[in-house]
């Protein structure tokens, strides 16, 4: 049984303003702290039963900011994963990395220890944007991060960008696209903005103090970034993601295809044997757990029948091709229009959703407005 590894690095220089994500402020003694508990994690997982006969397909290290640990404590990580686990021949390794936080010799240490793939935080090309995100870096040493990660030999290369920004226009994001477009990523995530509570981005908005991206203006840029880069060559695959031939991201396929995996690390969450987990937040009580041997879980949920369903339609509703009709039925042991004969009816009606190739997938006019038709599959 195939699997994705994920391991959380909680660690960041800075919280950006529009954060949400757990991460602390980078500390030492802290970073010794949570390298000995996520070996001791992986470890346990190596000695259960359940892991014996699995192999990690993937392995994708996420934060946080993988980048602002020294390149020893991220081979180590990148070391200890496949030491504990049994990692495919040929298996993606991810790492995130940030502009600002990254060099050469770091960059070369990694890909050196495996890592084949990076996912480079970019988010925008103008300074005014990026100052807004609280971001650390500039777009100059963001273009200067890609290149030296092409010499440091990292052939698979993804940029993540956001849009929908407070004040942004659709000349500011067309600019941002075609500036990164010339650096010939491999990889493109072009997400909308989330204003998520607690944010100090979500706080300005909230106060009257930024005006939020219109509606209207965000479908613009949803579309001008689907017409753009498809015209250069990547492929829309999924709702927020685009690929040259063959680099569209497995890992993340396997969270699209609701496959099972693992995540290893404060806060991270797994996927398995039909439960879902989730590890403890703080890192203190994180390392207490895994010192006294015990694996760090905070809560768990058994996931019924239903629910696996309905995630599994619009997790795979993501994906551009769509949903395998045939990987439904031989999954559940029945058609997925025995189970949703009137969501299915009434979103084939207004347009939304369509059956083609033996899968169910979104319309062009359903592309934008996939979480409305996402709720029409809950329980």
């Amino acid at each position: 049984m195939e699997t994705g590894l994920y391991v959380h690095v909680p660690f960041c220089v800075k919280k950006c303003n529009y954060c949400d994500f757990i991460s602390y402020p980078y500390h030492e003694k802290k970073v010794e702290s949570y390298l000995a508990g996520l070996e001791q994690e992986m470890k346990l997982y190596s000695q259960s039963p359940i892991f014996q006969n699995r192999k990690i397909s993937t392995v994708y290290i996420g934060g946080g900011t993988p980048t602002c640990l020294a390149a020893a404590s991220l081979g180590k990580i990148i070391h200890d994963s496949f030491k504990y686990f049994n990692v495919s021949i040929g298996a993606e390794v991810t790492m995130e990395a940030n502009p600002g936080t990254v060099s050469p010799h770091l960059l070369a240490s990694v890909q050196a220890a495996g890592v084949n793939r990076l996912s480079l935080g970019v988010q925008s090309c103008r300074e005014d944007e990026l100052r807004l995100l609280g971001r650390i870096h500039s777009f100059r040493q963001a273009k200067e991060t890609f290149l030296m990660a092409r010499e440091a030999g990292l052939h698979n290369i993804g940029v993540d960008l956001i849009s929908g920004l407070p004040g942004q226009s659709t000349l500011d994001w067309m600019e941002t696209l075609k500036n990164i477009i010339a650096l010939e990523p491999d990889h493109v995530s072009a997400y909308g903005l989330q204003l998520e509570a607690g944010t100090p981005l979500y706080e300005d908005v909230q106060s009257g103090s930024l005006a939020p991206c219109s509606e209207e203006e965000e479908l613009k840029m949803f579309l001008q970034t689907g017409d753009f880069l498809t015209n250069y060559g990547l492929d829309h695959y999924e709702i927020s993601n685009f690929a040259t031939p063959g680099r569209q991201c497995r890992h993340n396929l396997m969270y699209w295809h609701n496959q099972e995996y693992l995540g290893i690390g404060p806060a991270a969450h797994s996927f398995i044997n039909g439960c879902r987990y989730a590890n403890e937040v703080q890192i203190s009580a994180y390392k207490d757990a895994l010192d006294a041997e015990c694996l760090p879980v905070a809560n768990q949920e058994k996931i019924d029948t239903v629910t696996e369903m309905a995630e599994t339609v619009f997790l795979g509703l993501r994906l551009l091709k769509g949903l395998s009709l045939d990987c439904f039925k031989r999954r559940f042991g029945c058609a997925i229009d025995e189970v949703y004969p009137g969501p299915l009816q009434k979103l084939t009606d207004m347009g939304l959703v369509e059956s083609a190739g033996g899968y169910l997938r979104l319309t062009r006019r359903g592309l934008p407005v996939a979480n409305r038709v996402f709720i029409e599959f809950l329980p």
